[in-house]
């Protein structure tokens, strides 16, 4: 009986022993793949290039016997070029079915003004035009296509690019009583008395890369605009190195 016992205990203890190994695996296998997503997909970002600058979304002449009084409702633009390529290690053929970028949020907000964001413009002309009928609410959504065209929202479906554009529409307005030429670039801004410390922000949204039968999600964090901005009039930034862009299963 006492043997019997015994054995029972031991049972019990080797029982318990390897479902405290088996949680620990998976709190384990779980925090790495939390820390680290998914180490083969698809598709992959392989470039986000950022161009900031300045524009003016409104040219008003005061007078026609004055040709050099103007006065200029002037925007800091950030221009977002994401591109996106096959995973020449993904073994399996998927076509994307869409790209998404929501969930968008200023997390640290400019000294002055106030940030919209935009999605490209469908009309001829420029790439962006920043009026509200071209502005994002909560998400822009890109459709998978043959072939990118941002003026209808498509993306490859065998890998493309998506744009999207965070401006900073509540600098003001310059007035130019002498200026014979007015250059479009962060120079305006200069020109009001605002320094780059000024129009520093920091924005963070999703990525959502839907494929036929699942979907992957990373989170992308900025801070905008590129250094240097007034000084150059347009400052770019590219990044490749994609180590804490990490994408998970979502389906």
């Amino acid at each position: 009986m006492r043997e019997e016992k015994i054995k029972n205990a031991i049972k019990a203890g080797i029982a318990i022993t390897i479902l405290i190994i088996t949680i620990v695996m998976v709190i384990t296998i779980m925090m790495q793949y939390d820390k680290e997503g998914e180490k083969n997909i698809p598709f992959e970002i392989s470039k986000i290039t950022i161009i900031s600058t300045a524009d003016v979304t409104e040219v008003k002449q005061e007078g026609e016997e004055n040709n050099n009084s103007w006065n200029l409702n002037v925007i800091q633009n950030n221009d977002i070029y994401f591109s996106i390529n096959k995973n020449q290690n993904y073994e399996k053929e998927e076509l994307i079915k869409s790209i998404t970028i929501e969930n968008i949020n200023v997390t640290e907000g400019p000294k002055v003004g106030n940030i919209e964001t935009y999605m490209p413009n469908s009309l001829e002309g420029r790439i962006f035009n920043y009026s509200n009928d071209f502005k994002v609410d909560e998400s822009l959504k890109y459709n998978g296509a043959n072939k990118s065209n941002t003026k209808t929202l498509d993306v490859g479906n065998q890998g493309g690019n998506i744009l999207i554009s965070f401006c900073n529409t509540g600098l003001g307005t310059y007035n130019a009583e002498s200026d014979t030429e007015i250059k479009h670039d962060a120079s305006l801004i200069s020109k009001m008395g605002k320094t780059n410390e000024d129009l520093k922000f920091k924005v963070s949204f999703d990525v959502i890369i839907e494929l036929q039968k699942k979907s992957y999600k990373t989170t992308i964090t900025l801070n905008l605009p590129c250094d240097e901005l007034i000084e150059k009039g347009t400052s770019t930034r590219e990044i490749t190195n994609f180590d804490e862009i990490i994408f998970k299963r979502v389906n």
